[in-house]
């Protein structure tokens, strides 16, 4: 920890124990917002796009002779196999191709191929839509009636796929909390500031050789006031796990890579950290400049940044 007189003057902080005991004290229990929570809007107009193609298969809802009726409704109309794999497949990525692995007993892995885009499909094309049905139980839901709508059905599928993505909005809420005070500070001032910026993109657009830990590296947030540039990494744990003790010794690293040319700010918060209070405090004495939100709300980026 490099020692600061803003401690003094604005924690009442007069050692470093007494200000780590202040960081870990004033941990926020939450950062979720109401984004946090199923966006309704894209959960609709994902939905929407494949109304049409939906209603046509509910068709087969209830019918007995399944596969002569799924035979002749693709036959029909060829686009509808196109919303077949969303109706059970999780990834969000509206993928339309697959090897599947359909054998490896035998001690030789067999795969089967689907294509679901094809604009034109032949007859072997629909027998192998209807095997794929078959075997993801689809045709199951559809032909005991467990699903009684497939708009209905894809509503709560995008629901639940909207939910998936909570983790990055979490990650996403910590850096939109910590821009407010950048941005506050930066507007204030005349500072330039970069968002997820890569050494690529700092260089071009602040002149600045920033060197990187590794090559998927992008700063949350990188600062120039004019005499010399800030880095500025964030993050949010709102429970504990191995991972937190990982990420202290990443910033560790992250901070022996940076600090003879440029500042590195840490900026954590979250209860997590009650319970992983050990690696936390290792990379508080290693490193020059580690804060919580508490740290910010009393002022502390233009305590440095000016």
């Amino acid at each position: 920890m490099k020692s600061l007189k803003f401690y003094k003057t604005a924690l009442n902080c007069d050692t470093e124990d007494q200000v780590f005991d202040f960081l870990i004290s004033n941990l926020k229990p939450s950062n979720t917002m109401w984004s946090y929570f199923v966006n309704w809007e894209k959960v609709f107009t994902n939905t929407k796009q494949i109304e049409v193609a939906l209603n046509n298969l509910n068709y087969l809802i209830g019918k007995d002779n399944f596969d002569e009726e799924f035979r002749f409704l693709l036959k029909e109309n060829p686009s509808i196999a196109k919303v077949i794999p969303a109706l059970v497949v999780r990834d969000g990525q509206n993928t339309k191709k697959f090897n599947i692995l359909v054998e490896y007993q035998n001690k030789k892995l067999v795969y089967e191929n689907y294509d679901f885009s094809k604009k034109d499909i032949s007859d072997e094309d629909i027998e192998k839509y209807l095997r794929f049905v078959e075997k993801t139980e689809l045709k199951g839901l559809i032909t005991n009636k467990k699903i009684k709508n497939l708009v209905d059905y894809m509503i709560g599928v995008e629901a639940g796929l909207d939910s998936n993505g909570r983790k990055n909005r979490s990650g996403h809420a910590m850096e939109n909390i910590v821009e407010i005070f950048i941005k506050d500070v930066c507007e204030k001032n005349n500072f330039k500031y970069l968002k997820e910026a890569n050494a690529d993109k700092i260089k071009s657009e602040l002149a600045y050789d920033v060197p990187i830990d590794k090559s998927s590296r992008r700063y949350d947030f990188v600062i120039d006031n004019g005499k010399e540039l800030f880095i500025i990494e964030t993050n949010f744990y709102g429970g504990g796990g191995s991972k937190l003790k990982s990420t202290a010794g990443e910033y560790r690293n992250l901070s022996d890579v940076l600090k003879d040319e440029f500042k590195f700010f840490w900026i954590t918060d979250g209860n997590g950290w009650k319970t992983t209070a050990k690696p936390l405090r290792e990379t508080f004495d290693h490193n020059d400049y580690l804060f919580n939100l508490t740290m910010l709300e009393r002022g502390i980026l233009e305590f440095l940044l000016k």
